[in-house]
């Protein structure tokens, strides 16, 4: 700590042993909110009490369920005229998450905004699009289209979220000796660790049990394939594909098995960006019909005429000679020719410069 003129500097970089400490508490937090053991409901109604105490309510009804959609339909009964407009003052998701987050401090040391933002983000275990868009939910029970992702998301204060915030706070305050209450301390890990997904309001608190499987691509983001990315005890379940949320009809059903036809009614940009993804160009060439605009020794521009994308599609078409399997490659639609998409394709490298076909 260097101090210029009696003023505190700002702490640029940690050190290289602060560093290599991240993984490991990543690591650690990753395993509370990747955990799909069932809640001790008896320690996750003491642990909200308390955190009720904590910031001077009552304590409320608690509530148990076993899927957000479950704990949906009981919010709605308990508050049939729920709104985003009224929800700011109805849910306890900022009051709660404001007090135990609050008052991280160090005398002693400061760290500059660049550093902060760079320990936020190499200790943030999951993306918000971990969590299921809970909006899903909305439509399917009571089929309101207004009840958008941002309502979703103050609905519930999920134990992934909190695994997050559990991460940060224990690196400030045991690595980088930053003040944090001894009790709010206690209360952040308490709800991360006993409890599932929690939609608390000022007389009652829905407390959602984990669920009993979550699958994840190599990315860390929600995925299976044909199968739910997010299964819960009763039944209820999401699908996802590479982080995106699927509808039912497509996410039961293997990517193999998705036809090219569903891209030619499907509305919403992102869905048709996955079906292409699944299905591969390949496959949409032969089952939509692709028309021929040009060849080159075994290569073949192709345009796909039908209403697919935001744009035509321009594929440049490769069929391997010796085992006459198909590939294919979007390419822009200006190319006017299959030499130009591949010297495209190549980085502007004509292909008679090509030593050797690959």
């Amino acid at each position: 700590m260097s101090l210029k003129g009696g003023v505190m500097s700002l702490i640029e970089n940690l050190t290289p042993e602060e560093e290599a400490l991240i993984p490991g508490y990543r690591e650690k937090w990753q395993k509370t909110a990747l955990s799909t053991e069932r809640i001790d409901r008896e320690k996750a109604a003491e642990v909200v009490k308390a955190a009720y105490t904590a910031i001077n309510k009552q304590e409320p009804e608690i509530i148990f369920c076993e899927s957000p959609y479950a704990g949906l339909k009981i919010i709605y009964q308990k508050l049939p005229s729920l709104s985003f407009n009224n929800l700011e003052t109805l849910s306890l998701n900022d009051k709660v998450c404001g007090y135990i987050t609050a008052n991280l401090t160090n005398k002693n040391r400061d760290f500059s905004y660049q550093i902060n933002t760079q320990i936020f983000r190499s200790l943030t275990i999951f993306e918000p699009s971990f969590t299921p868009q809970e909006y899903v939910l909305e439509d399917k029970v009571y089929n309101q289209p207004k009840f958008n992702i941002y309502l979703g998301d103050r609905l519930w204060l999920n134990f992934q979220n909190l695994a997050n915030r559990c991460c940060r706070v224990d690196f400030y305050v045991t690595v980088l000796n930053y003040y944090y209450s001894k009790k709010r301390w206690e209360t952040l890990q308490s709800l991360s660790r006993f409890c599932g997904w929690l939609s608390p309001f000022e007389k009652f608190c829905i407390v959602c049990d984990r669920p009993l499987h979550l699958r994840f691509d190599n990315e860390n983001r929600l995925h299976a394939e044909g199968e739910p990315a997010i299964e819960f005890i009763d039944g209820y379940s999401l699908y996802s594909y590479h982080g995106v949320t699927l509808p039912e009809e497509y996410g039961k059903i293997h990517p193999q098995q998705w036809q090219s036809q569903w891209l030619l009614t499907e509305e919403n940009a992102e869905l048709r960006r996955v079906l292409i993804q699944g299905i591969g160009y390949a496959r949409i060439c032969q089952e939509l019909q692709a028309i021929e605009l040009d060849n080159w020794q075994e290569y073949t521009l192709l345009k796909i005429d039908a209403d697919v994308d935001e744009e035509a599609i321009y594929l440049l078409k490769m069929t391997c000679p010796s085992t006459s399997f198909i590939h294919a490659l979007r390419v822009p639609p200006n190319m006017k020719s299959a030499r130009e998409a591949i010297g495209w394709v190549n980085l502007g490298v004509d292909p008679e410069t090509f030593g050797a076909q690959t």
